[in-house]
């Protein structure tokens, strides 16, 4: 027998995966690249509260460091990209500190 929590988690997930759905036509389609990195981010967000979902659903903590690591690598990649678009590089090999 289904519990009413899990029939929630399961209506949950379905919401996610269409929100998933919809920020992956962003990505591709956003009509610039400033919305394309948004949606980037917000699926990343997205993906680690599905995965938290079926870590939940599953009864197993494991997943807890998947969601740890995407977070991670989400937030890198945000600053990354807006670095690279507010100056046109990433890393920056001048360091002379009398700049």
């Amino acid at each position: 027998m289904i519990s009413f929590l899990q029939v929630i988690f399961i209506i949950a997930i379905i919401g996610m995966a269409v929100a998933l759905v919809i920020a992956s036509y962003r990505i591709i389609k956003g009509p610039t690249l400033h919305d394309k990195i948004v949606a980037l981010d917000a699926f990343g967000v997205m993906l680690m509260g599905t995965i938290g979902i079926f870590s939940v659903l599953l009864d197993t903590p494991y997943l807890i460091v998947v969601i740890m690591i995407i977070g991670m690598l989400g937030a890198v990649g945000t600053i990354a990209m807006a670095k690279f678009l507010e100056k046109g590089w990433v890393i920056d090999h001048d360091r002379d500190p009398d700049d």
